[in-house]
């Protein structure tokens, strides 16, 4: 059944290699504009007259909206077409990005972004949910392994290509680049995508929809202020209290419902419940450590943010290669020992820059962080594809929503953790004033191995989240998935 045409739900053929292109190329462009922006903050701060507080919401705001849109995907992938829904969300993108192209001022700029997140919030689990459902189980690795290419390439390629666009062009230039490829995706999907899942007519829980964008909303905003507020902040721990108790009372209503607005029973699934918790524990490592990262390379080696951007790009180049591969490997030979080596090789990676200093070569820096994403690209993909073949076709868009959302929320907690680890160790240890006044010089160099001190200190901690996954990949298990019968969707 593998190699026979494939069939959409409305039983018709279809290109299925075409659909899954049309499909990672528009991933592409929706994850480029995630980090797009990193590099480009200084720039915006002058030439809309603000503060880094203000200008932080063009990604706190994107990643707040992205993070709320992700349950509801869920509903809407079971009661709209696939090829509809897809072509809206790029549509939405398209839109946002066109906003903030043409903003005259920073409201409409963030107006434009918060649009946008809305197209990727949308966009993001619908892509993997047809990424999925298109392949039998057994082929599944290699789809997702393909798209794993766009994911793991385009964030990475974001802050380099700022960087270089900022220095060369207008910042504007950010926004147009985008256009004429989200324009491709939209026009190409009018052909190309199909209805590849049934729907059913099912009204919406609007309920369900305020607990969850008010509990997702809350936490995601309690963790992303951690790093200017700190712990100790009433807006923090509001944010995540507030956060905590409707999620709660959202996960109740979810369990309780007969039409539950997002399927939390994909948790009875031990093999969906442990690639959930490991993907989540890998994001932590993998987002907060790349953030940190560049801050050192920037702040302590004193790189441009461009050639900060270039240090990483190989890995990220590592990271691209390797994600197609290890996606034909799991189709093989399974989960289980591509996640435990693909741990190991991020916890090694990861280990030796609890001893940077002042002076550690950047050729060491380039190698170790090609190594965490070699390691990354053989977990990531493998272990989530592993979880959704554990459940049935009709909850992979449910899966998909859990698995993407707890991946959000783990990338905040992440970045929040390391972000406020790497704060306040470097204010612990700065020098008292006086000695600024009395040995100016004495004073530079204490600080700036207090700020080493934090960034060594924050590296612990993800060294701690590896070595938590590594722990966690020993319970993956591999299962032969059942091929999907009847239209080899």
């Amino acid at each position: 059944m593998a190699q026979a045409q494939p069939l959409d739900a409305n039983g018709k053929p279809y290109n299925r290699g075409l659909l899954l292109a049309t499909v990672i190329i528009g991933t592409f462009a929706t994850v480029l504009t995630q980090t797009l922006l990193a590099t480009a903050y200084p720039t915006l701060m002058k030439a809309f007259d603000i503060s880094t507080a203000t200008v932080q919401w063009l990604t706190t705001g994107f990643l707040l909206v992205n993070g709320i849109m992700i349950p509801i995907s869920a509903w809407l992938l079971n009661r709209f077409s696939t090829k509809y829904l897809y072509i809206s969300a790029m549509t939405i993108f398209f839109i946002g990005t066109w906003i903030c192209w043409q903003a005259p001022n920073f409201t409409l700029l963030l107006t434009g972004r918060l649009v946008e997140a809305v197209g990727v919030g949308l966009s993001m689990p619908l892509m993997q949910t047809i990424a999925l459902s298109i392949f039998p189980p057994e082929r599944r690795g290699a789809a997702m392994g393909a798209v794993g290419l766009a994911i793991g390439l385009a964030p990475a390629i974001g802050p380099t290509l700022s960087g270089w666009v900022i220095d060369t062009y207008s910042w504007r230039v950010l926004f147009s680049m985008i256009l004429p490829i989200a324009g491709i995706v939209i026009v190409a999907s009018f052909f190309t995508m199909r209805k590849v899942l049934d729907t059913k007519k099912s009204s919406l829980d609007i309920l369900s929809a305020i607990l969850s964008t008010i509990g997702f909303g809350s936490l995601l905003y309690g963790f992303s202020e951690v790093g200017t507020e700190g712990w100790g902040s009433m807006i923090v721990i509001l944010g995540i209290v507030i956060g905590i108790i409707f999620i709660g009372l959202f996960a109740w209503r979810q369990l309780v419902s007969e039409h539950p607005f997002l399927e939390l029973h994909v948790f009875k699934t031990p093999a969906f419940t442990i690639a959930t918790i490991l993907s989540g524990v890998v994001n932590m490592a993998m987002v907060g450590a790349e953030m940190v990262l560049p801050m050192y390379i920037q702040t302590v080696r004193g790189e441009t943010a461009f050639n900060s951007g270039l240090t990483l790009l190989p890995g990220a180049i590592m990271m691209g290669v390797m994600s197609p591969i290890t996606g034909r490997l799991f189709d093989r030979f399974g989960a289980r020992h591509l996640a435990i080596t693909g741990m190991t090789l991020l916890t090694i990676g990861t280990i030796p820059f609890i001893f940077l200093t002042k002076s550690t070569p950047m050729i060491n820096v380039i190698i170790l962080y090609a190594i965490r994403m070699f390691g990354i690209a053989m977990v990531m993909m493998p272990v989530t594809t592993s979880g959704m073949n554990a459940l049935p076709l009709n909850l992979i868009s449910h899966g998909t929503a859990v698995n993407n959302t707890l991946r959000q929320v783990a990338s905040s907690v992440g970045t929040a953790i390391l972000i406020s680890v790497l704060t306040n160790v470097t204010t612990n240890n700065m020098p008292a004033k006086h000695v600024l006044h009395n040995t100016p010089l004495q004073y530079k160099d204490h600080a700036m191995n207090a700020v080493v001190s934090g960034y060594k200190s924050a590296f612990i901690v993800a060294a701690l989240f590896c070595i938590i996954g590594l722990f966690v990949t020993f319970f993956v298990h591999d299962k032969k998935a059942p091929s999907i019968t009847g239209g080899d969707k």
